[in-house]
């Protein structure tokens, strides 16, 4: 509703501006009738049509860009009042003055202007990044000071680690999810796959469960960069914002590098801080589908390592318990190999060993009369 009455303001103020002196200075003249009247008045509103035209078709205006020309313009018509004025004085020296020398004076200084104006801000939009203009809230490329923030991807929010992270007190830096982002994860959450869609709402409830966390500093950031694909979006906001980018997504990282934006890898940090799977732990997985090889199943711990499971393709859509084989951890993500455990109910490995040292000590057992009777004695 504002941005409609602004528009109708313009257009009043633009078409009063422009016909009252332009009818004061004509109001004598007889020939002058009401055709040419309605003919000035119809090619201000088409101007000011277009003007709103194109204001309405560019919605997603940049602050940067718009100073950009503004200041390209600026220094564009103060060259053209030096050259002007360099014109003049090379014309009076010439003895330029009568006509149709100044006709053509007149045209020689509207087109250098309109060049120098181009020029400038043609050189400014496209170096504008190499610029660090000192001018008061005016930032060409946005400078962020203090802890640089982390933009996180879609990834980084299905996995869910960054909130345990958060809740130690080791993260100091603010969360960035940008809108485009959030559109991925409720687009996977509406799939028709049911893995999809799973991954979908856990991606969405982890943004809502970051929102409520108090220690957790997020922001949900509407900007749309440029880019076919929401990779390439992140990478251009990161380097547009200077921020680095959160992410589980091992093509991703090795983009980003080539790219030169600063990237941080969960699975990096998770490898260095978590201790490895040795074999022999147990796990309880939901088998969701078959694997490659004949008799393996597929499943999927809630942060979304792969286990690979022997002889359990039988089981799929059902949890079962397994022992782990061995374990693969790379920047990529981690992968368990396991079998089925066949006495789930046994005890593991450490408990028995807890149970063997922890025996309460009694009498020695009675010893068995074949024993004392066949046995024979060294000494004799």
């Amino acid at each position: 509703m504002m941005r409609l009455a602004v528009r109708l303001i313009y257009m009043v103020l633009l078409v009063t501006v422009t016909l009252l002196p332009f009818v004061g200075t004509v109001t004598d003249q007889e020939e002058f009738g009401f055709a040419d009247y309605a003919g000035a008045f119809v090619a201000t509103f088409l101007f000011g049509a277009a003007v709103l035209a194109l204001d309405a078709l560019t919605p997603n205006k940049r602050l940067a860009s718009f100073f950009g020309i503004y200041l390209g313009i600026v220094a564009g018509l103060v060259g053209a009042l030096a050259v002007g004025a360099l014109l003049d004085l090379i014309a009076e020296s010439w003895d330029l003055t009568t006509n149709p020398w100044v006709a053509y004076l007149g045209l020689v200084k509207l087109a250098v202007g309109i060049t120098l104006c181009y020029l400038a801000v043609s050189l400014v939009l496209t170096t504008k990044d190499d610029f660090r203009l000192v001018i008061p809230y005016v930032e060409f490329a946005k400078q962020v000071r203090g802890v640089r923030p982390l933009l996180m991807d879609t990834s980084a929010l299905i996995d869910g680690r960054i909130h345990a992270f958060a809740e130690t007190g080791f993260l100091d830096a603010p969360l960035v999810v940008p809108q485009f982002v959030i559109n991925e994860l409720q687009t996977l959450a509406d799939s028709s796959d049911r893995l999809k869609r799973a991954r979908g709402r856990r991606g969405l409830d982890m943004v809502r469960t970051l929102q409520a966390n108090r220690v957790v500093d997020i922001t949900i950031d509407p900007a749309n960069a440029p880019g076919h694909s929401v990779d390439h979006m992140l990478l251009r906001l990161a380097a547009d914002q200077n921020l680095r980018i959160l992410t589980t997504d091992y093509n991703l990282n090795k983009v980003a590098q080539i790219h030169g934006v600063s990237v941080l890898n969960l699975n990096d940090l998770a490898q260095t801080l978590r201790p490895p799977l040795i074999a022999g732990d147990g796990l309880e997985v939901q088998i969701v589908k078959r694997g490659e090889s004949a008799g393996q199943g597929v499943g999927y711990l809630p942060e979304g390592t792969m286990v690979v499971v022997e002889n359990a393709s039988e089981f799929v859509d059902k949890s079962v318990n397994v022992v782990v084989t061995n374990a693969l951890q790379t920047s990529a993500g981690r992968m368990i190999f396991a079998r089925i455990d066949d006495d789930a109910s046994a005890p593991a490995p450490v408990q028995m060993a807890e149970a063997a040292t922890n025996q309460p000590r009694g009498a020695p057992a009675p010893r068995r009369a074949t024993e004392t009777t066949t046995r024979r004695n060294p000494r004799r």
